[in-house]
């Protein structure tokens, strides 16, 4: 089992042990606000209140709309994705590419894109619905999976792995190496360790996705769990829009404005 802690923490300071889910407060403070604006009782206390809830009700309107059905912001706090991610990454989810989905809900009211091999995704755990997890696809519905010495193929075609030369933390990449690994549509970063490799041979249920973590010898993923139920798929990780950690190797400019590949 991985020694990394795979949650990933919303970022608007909400504690994991937290039962309230910033979405829903979010969603009951618009209801109120709205409802507080068009209300109109003579009374000083509650004109205030009326007041206050005229101008804050379209600010939380469009910030639900848009954490809704947009974009929501996501802070990395664990190992799993390195090179890829790394511990104090804020990242943007793009929460629509593969359907718009009602709030709160797993329901989704229009289809998108489908998801594809290598893309970073963030979803629902599915043995704990509240936590989100991220990690990167590599097996679609249907897929035979091999994971062999530190080598995946899919449906016999191997993924090919080349040794790359890197600037990344010597204590993140302790005794492993960096390599890109190309899977014949897109190239992206893992880190392999230099323990043994934990091998499998596994083949994708209908409407689920198997899913790694780019460090794939400190990872809790699919191999543990099993695969992601579609349902479950929150959105794709597309963006680094901010970097804080102040015990990192890494600088604010290493991280700000890249690409999730």
């Amino acid at each position: 089992m991985s020694k990394y802690q795979e949650k990933l923490f919303i970022n608007f300071s909400l504690h994991p042990n937290n039962n309230m889910d910033f979405t829903l407060i979010l969603l009951i403070a618009t209801f109120l606000t709205g409802i507080f604006s068009l209300v109109k009782i003579n009374n000083s206390i509650f004109m205030n209140i009326s007041e206050f809830s005229n101008s804050i009700f379209p600010i939380l309107l469009v910030v639900l709309i848009i954490r809704s059905f947009f974009i929501e912001p996501y802070k990395i706090p664990s190992g799993s994705m390195i090179p890829t991610l790394m511990i104090g990454d804020f990242i943007l989810v793009d929460k629509n590419i593969y359907g718009y989905k009602l709030p709160l809900t797993n329901i989704t009211l229009i289809q998108n894109q489908e998801p594809k091999r290598g893309d970073v995704v963030v979803f629902k755990y599915p043995e704990n619905k509240k936590i989100n997890y991220i990690k990167r696809i590599v097996g679609l519905p249907g897929d035979d999976i091999i994971y062999k010495n530190k080598r995946l193929y899919i449906n016999q075609i191997e993924y090919t792995l080349t040794q790359i030369n890197h600037s990344y933390d010597p204590v993140e990449i302790a005794d492993g190496q960096v390599y890109l690994e190309n899977n014949s549509q897109r190239e992206y970063l893992v880190l392999n360790q230099t323990n043994q490799s934990f091998d499998f041979q596994y083949t994708v249920p209908n409407d689920t996705y198997f899913v790694l973590g780019d460090n794939r010898d400190n990872s809790n993923d699919s191999r543990y769990w099993g695969p992601v139920p579609k349902e479950n798929l929150v959105g794709k990780a597309f963006y680094i829009w901010m970097f804080w950690n102040f015990d990192s190797y890494y600088s604010f400019f290493d991280r700000v404005g890249k690409t999730i590949e």
